[in-house]
């Protein structure tokens, strides 16, 4: 399995519009993205150049296997003055259940403490045990629920918080290398 990280580029819109093609829950999750409305390949191809691209306060980093994009790991709302950011994450349908997820979060963390922060949060919705187990897997400590923070539509999710710190033990999950 060839995994690596690095950043998002203008050709890799085909690669995200597949990945939101097959899961209607990505397509939530990235504000209603949707490749195949008639403005669809523009959307997505704005979207990486507004959301996918560093900025001074964002790290982002596509997750690539065997040649193709299948998710993204980031840490954005980064905030100097006490060294925090918030880190999201996500893998296309193929692409889990390989440990790239967790290897990712674990990677995108050590540069984030490299670079001066302390502590990284997240947030998974509490009914979606396997991003549970990518926190876990790469040092985040779950720290409580959030009741009904987020929603879908109609529907309103719990939200479990972890938190890293960079005074925290490393991780078992191998790093990814970031290319």
């Amino acid at each position: 399995m060839d995994a690596h990280l690095r950043r998002w580029y203008a050709a890799d819109a085909d690669d995200l519009a597949d990945a939101l093609r097959a899961d209607p829950d990505l397509v939530r999750q990235l504000g209603g993205l949707d490749p195949d409305t008639p403005l669809g390949r523009g959307a997505v191809a704005a979207h990486i150049d507004r959301h996918l691209t560093p900025a001074g306060t964002r790290l982002v980093r596509a997750i690539v296997w065997d040649g193709r994009v299948v998710g993204n790991v980031a840490v954005t709302g980064i905030e100097r003055r006490h060294d925090t950011g918030w880190v999201s994450y996500w893998l296309t349908l193929a692409a889990r259940g390989h440990g790239l997820a967790a290897r990712g979060l674990a990677t995108v963390a050590a540069e984030a403490f490299a670079d001066g922060l302390f502590r990284l949060e997240l947030g998974h919705r509490v009914n979606n045990p396997a991003s549970c187990a990518v926190a876990t897997a790469a040092g985040f400590r779950a720290e409580g629920v959030e009741r009904a923070k987020l929603r879908y539509g109609d529907e309103r999710f719990d939200v479990e918080t972890h938190a890293r710190l960079a005074s925290d033990p490393e991780p078992a999950a191998v790093r990814l290398p970031i290319l």
